[in-house]
């Protein structure tokens, strides 16, 4: 089954359960006896690429994609030294519904590619490049309707569309939507302190955006940057210091969120440290000084986890190494907790990097969440109650529902019952303070648990984590529907083979309560297309049949599992830690209670 974006709903969400609608997926047509139809064949000229090999002095770069493989990282070389203004190139889903554009544009590995070197290699990030050449070409390099003029007068995040996506460059047609909205969302300078509930000694200095040069954009939210001194201000070196950039072209309520709880964080040795600047930009739309992200200190070895499975591979991972991140790790997340007061949803090695010390630092803390494939099972079935409430697919003909309205109707009841005006919290893509409602996130699911369950669910997360450090692995599963990895895993959790008996113990009783995943039975094979685990790929209509099924049973389970806790809650019988998970504390104690018994402590 073609990987695109309708087989969220078909396939990898709860929405599968209720679904009725045929699969949108693209076809090729043919003739009587099985071949392509002219109009489809690669023989017949007009379905040619003139060329899809690296542009010798090519004016754009792509730096990476995001949004399932519709959003491309895209940097004006010509320009030299540019601001991290974010003009990402957007190709609609519906834009490339053509079996053979889908295959010669390597469309479906987009859709879970991420990483800079893999996506600058696929047919679509080259063709990006040569139609992005050609367009600029035609607007001028400099003057009134250039590029350049662009990064000068359009706000921040403007969006560089691809209305249609044609084989022939030539055909292709581009426009620039400027994204007012965004910056009517972001928060005022002068009123940051206080929509952020933080004294206004914690708040940073600013730098405008324009003093700023971009480097790299890493992922959605993060670009690596330099600062641009003035020669009257600027001390040796600090010109080619390297920073983290965070900002959000969409949903700007988590960046706030973010910052706050950066501010609030009491300072701990494996927390990323507190942001050194805002970086602002004068709105010309409506007047305002705004703030459109932070400064971060960045850790040049990067992400603990593309290091462990190099460092497995080549024989280089130690147990002293493996006990250290652990330990430090585990001391962080129960940090962030007893003294942060908060939660941390979004616990995965994808957040953890490491300093120049190799020592790990948590990252990310806009407390969004993590897919089901990572998280507590009844975190699981807060967030399937969640999709099922706000499903807003389209039917796409009279034969095609959707989901039923009472579908919706009866899971959104459930929601309410849990967290009343979940909705607004839901609905709202700007940032409001705390007072306005008493929620101190955006997170549905998790404002629904209390503190001990929250506890309970970071402590889920943590084991998983565990198994990857102590099995050298970059994720807990491989072949992930939403994310491909440099190193997919070699084994898959919970199988052991490298983790000693006693840790081993451990990590199971930090996930009890553990059920199988949807990756158990569908995966993407490596044509990047959605088979049957452990067949040779099934057609459209099993994998369709199978993930109905599973999700049938997994969404009856979600609501058996909220009923009773609701019934317990309310006669007041609930055991908060269901599971019976051990506390953050313990397992704290019991890895540096192993690394003494293994003599590897400091």
């Amino acid at each position: 089954m073609e990987l695109n974006s309708s087989s969220i709903h078909e396939v990898i969400h709860p929405t599968a359960a209720f679904s009725k609608r045929a699969p949108r997926t693209a076809t090729i047509p043919h003739d009587s006896v099985g071949e392509p139809t002219w109009a489809e064949s690669q023989l017949n000229p007009r379905n040619r690429i003139d060329s899809l090999d690296p542009i010798e002095e090519p004016l754009w770069r792509i730096d990476g994609c995001t949004g399932l493989g519709s959003q491309y990282y895209a940097l004006p070389l010509f320009l030299g030294d540019v601001p991290p203004m974010r003009f990402d190139v957007f190709i609609p889903e519906e834009t490339a519904s053509s079996y053979l554009v889908r295959q010669l544009l390597d469309l479906n590995a987009a859709f879970h590619t991420k990483d800079v070197k893999r996506v600058r290699r696929l047919g679509i990030s080259r063709h990006i490049v040569r139609t992005l050449q050609a367009w600029t070409r035609t607007r001028g390099l400099q003057g009134q309707d250039s590029v350049a003029q662009m990064y000068k007068i359009l706000p921040f995040g403007s969006r560089i569309i691809f209305e249609n996506l044609d084989l022939d460059i030539r055909n292709i047609k581009i426009t620039v939507a400027p994204t007012y909205y965004v910056e009517k969302q972001l928060l005022s300078l002068p009123s940051l302190s206080r929509f952020l509930g933080v004294n206004e000694n914690l708040i940073p200095k600013s730098l405008d955006i324009f003093q700023l040069v971009i480097v790299q954009q890493l992922h959605d939210s993060v670009c690596l940057v330099r600062i641009n001194h003035s020669h009257e201000t600027r001390k040796e070196g600090e010109n080619q210091r390297l920073w983290i950039f965070k900002a959000l072209t969409s949903g700007t309520k988590y960046l706030f969120t973010e910052l706050r709880n950066l501010l609030l964080m009491e300072p701990h040795p494996h927390v990323i440290s507190r942001p050194e600047y805002l970086v602002t930009k004068y709105c010309r739309f409506g007047g305002k000084t705004a703030v459109v992200g932070f400064l971060l200190q960045y850790h040049s070895k990067g992400g603990l986890r593309d290091t462990l499975p190099v460092l497995r591979i080549h024989n280089q991972l130690s147990l002293a190494s493996q006990l250290k991140w652990a330990a430090q790790l585990a001391s962080a997340v129960e940090h962030i907790r007893t003294r942060g007061h908060m939660f941390y949803p979004d616990l995965r090695l994808d957040n953890m990097v490491l300093s120049d010390s190799d020592d790990v630092v948590m990252v990310d803390f806009e407390q969004r969440g993590v897919w089901c494939e990572f998280a507590a099972p009844e975190v699981n079935c807060l967030e399937y109650t969640r999709i099922l409430a706000t499903d807003d697919t389209l039917a796409q003909d009279a034969d095609d529902a959707g989901i039923p309205d009472e579908v919706r109707e009866h899971f959104a009841g459930i929601l309410t019952k849990e967290l009343p005006n979940w909705e607004d919290l839901q609905a709202r893509e700007d940032y409001a303070p705390m007072f306005e409602g008493g929620y101190s996130s955006y997170n549905v699911p998790w404002l629904c648990l209390s503190p001990v369950e929250q506890e309970a669910a970071e402590v889920y997360m943590l084991g998983r984590v565990l198994w990857c450090i102590f099995e050298g692995q970059s994720a807990p599963q491989r072949a992930a529907v939403w994310q491909s990895y440099r190193w997919e895993p070699e084994i898959e959790f919970p199988e052991y083979r490298r983790t000693p008996a006693q840790l081993r113990d451990l990590i199971d009783r930090c996930t009890r309560g553990r059920r199988g995943n949807l990756s158990g039975l569908i995966t993407r094979s490596a044509k990047s297309e959605l088979v049957l685990r452990g067949r040779d790929g099934g057609s459209t209509e099993e994998v369709l049949a199978a993930a109905q099924q599973w999700w049938s049973v997994e969404v009856k389970v979600a609501e058996e599992f909220l009923r009773m806790r609701r019934e317990k809650k309310d006669a007041g019988q609930w055991n908060e830690n269901y599971y019976d998970r051990p506390t953050l504390r313990e397992v704290v104690d019991e890895l540096e209670a192993f690394r003494v018994q293994m003599g590897t402590e400091k």
